[in-house]
């Protein structure tokens, strides 16, 4: 009987691992993916960009997706969106997370205040290096 109940665990384990794999990820607002759920993974240097890496570590460490499905189409929509709330502030600029190229981004995104001359690098770096990508393509993002 005992082997029967170690059996009817493991295959229980098992499915339900499988079945967490096809499933968003639990604490976000937002979509977002199972760790396993993407194309690449990018590496952002929080020591160029210290603010606006420490806003993403801590975006993703209170839930917010580490996974950006690139979609540019929507991407004015849902900037409006994550934006709304939050008004612009004398000598910095609104940073989100995810971004709104995302398609994780808009309503629900993380914002922070930052300097733009972290804020527009940092944009500027990441968007260099996603720029070969195509719509769809899901990036997971790494701040070391």
């Amino acid at each position: 009987m005992k082997k029967l109940g170690k059996a009817l665990f493991s295959i229980l384990f098992l499915v339900s691992v499988l079945l967490a794999s096809f499933f968003p990820v639990a604490g976000s607002n937002n979509v977002s993916f199972a760790a396993s759920s993407y194309d690449y993974v990018l590496i952002f240097p929080r020591d160029r960009y210290p603010e606006t890496g420490a806003h993403i570590k801590d975006a993703i460490a209170a839930g917010k997706s580490d996974v950006c499905t690139i979609e540019r189409d929507g991407t004015r929509e849902r900037r409006a969106e994550s934006l709304k709330g939050y008004p612009p502030k004398k000598g910095y600029d609104r940073d989100e997370w995810p971004m709104a190229m995302c398609l994780e981004g808009g309503r629900g995104a993380d914002i922070r205040y930052v300097t733009p001359s972290d804020n527009r690098g940092a944009g500027s770096w990441v968007g260099n290096k996603l720029s070969k990508y195509s719509d769809g393509t899901r990036i997971k993002f790494i701040v070391n």
